[in-house]
C-alpha cells in the first residue's frame, strides 16, 4: 500500500505541474501580440499623413513620446540636391552607414539602424517604389513587439526577389537614438532629420500638398545598394 500511494502521489504532483505549465502557455499565446515575421514593417495607415492626435507610441516594452519634428504637417514640396548626376543611395551594413550620392559626389552621410539578426536587413539593389510623409508601424511579438503611429519619412524600396509587401523602407526614428547599431526588424532606421532631407532628395518626387507617392514611367525611383 506504501509503495502504491508514494507512485500516486507522484503521478497527482506530476500531473498538477503539467496543468500548470499548459494553462501558462495558453494564457502567453492569447495575451501576446504576434505579427508574421517575414513582414518588416506592418502597415496600418496608408494615407500618409501626420496624426496629431497620436503622441506617444510603443516599443520593446516601453512607451516612447513623439518629438516635434517627426509632427511636422509641412507637406510643401522641396527638391534637394543640385546635381543633374544620377542619385543614388548606399548602405553598408557592417559599419552601418548610410551615403546618398550624386554621382561621385556626396550629398549625405549618417549612422543607421539596421536589421537584427533574425530580423537582417537584406542585401541587394533596390528601388524605392513609395514615399509617405507618415506612418503606422507595427510588427514583432512577445518583447520585440512595437506599435509606431507617425513614423516619419518613409522611403519603401523593393526588387524582383524582395517584393513590395515585405515592407523595408528607409525611415525615421523617434525611438531610439542608438545609430550605429542594429536595432531595426529589417527597415533601415534614420535619424528623424536624416531621413527628412533623404525624403525630399530622393524620388519619386512628392506632389505639391500630398502624403503619399508612387513611382510611375514619369517618376521612377532611386536606387539603393545594400552591401556588407
Amino acid at each position: 500500500m506504501k509503495k502504491w500511494k508514494i507512485g500516486r502521489s507522484k503521478v497527482i504532483f506530476f500531473i498538477f505541474i503539467l496543468l500548470l505549465f499548459t494553462t501558462f502557455l495558453v494564457t502567453a499565446s492569447k495575451t501576446a501580440k504576434k505579427v508574421d515575421s517575414s513582414i518588416a514593417c506592418r502597415i496600418t495607415d496608408f494615407s500618409g499623413e501626420v496624426d496629431p492626435t497620436q503622441r506617444m507610441g510603443f516599443f520593446e516594452g516601453r512607451d516612447v513620446a513623439i518629438p516635434e519634428l517627426a509632427l511636422n504637417t509641412d507637406t510643401k514640396t522641396r527638391v534637394l540636391g543640385s546635381s543633374s548626376a544620377e542619385k543614388w543611395i548606399e548602405i553598408d551594413l557592417s559599419d552601418q552607414t548610410l551615403k546618398a550620392w550624386e554621382g561621385d559626389s556626396l550629398f549625405l552621410q549618417t549612422l543607421v539602424s539596421t536589421g537584427l539578426p533574425w530580423f537582417a536587413t537584406p542585401k541587394g539593389e533596390y528601388n524605392i517604389w513609395s514615399k509617405m510623409r507618415a506612418t503606422r508601424m507595427e510588427g514583432g511579438e512577445g518583447k520585440y513587439y512595437y506599435n509606431l503611429p507617425n513614423v516619419p519619412y518613409v522611403m519603401f524600396f523593393e526588387n524582383d526577389k524582395v517584393p513590395s509587401w515585405r515592407g523595408y523602407s528607409l525611415h525615421g526614428t523617434y525611438w531610439h537614438n542608438d545609430f550605429g547599431k542594429v536595432h531595426s526588424h529589417g527597415c533601415v532606421n534614420l535619424p528623424t532629420s536624416m531621413a527628412e532631407k533623404l525624403y525630399y532628395w530622393t524620388s519619386p518626387q512628392m506632389p505639391e500638398g500630398k502624403s503619399y507617392v508612387r513611382v510611375s514611367k514619369d517618376n521612377p525611383g532611386t536606387r539603393i545598394v545594400i552591401h556588407e
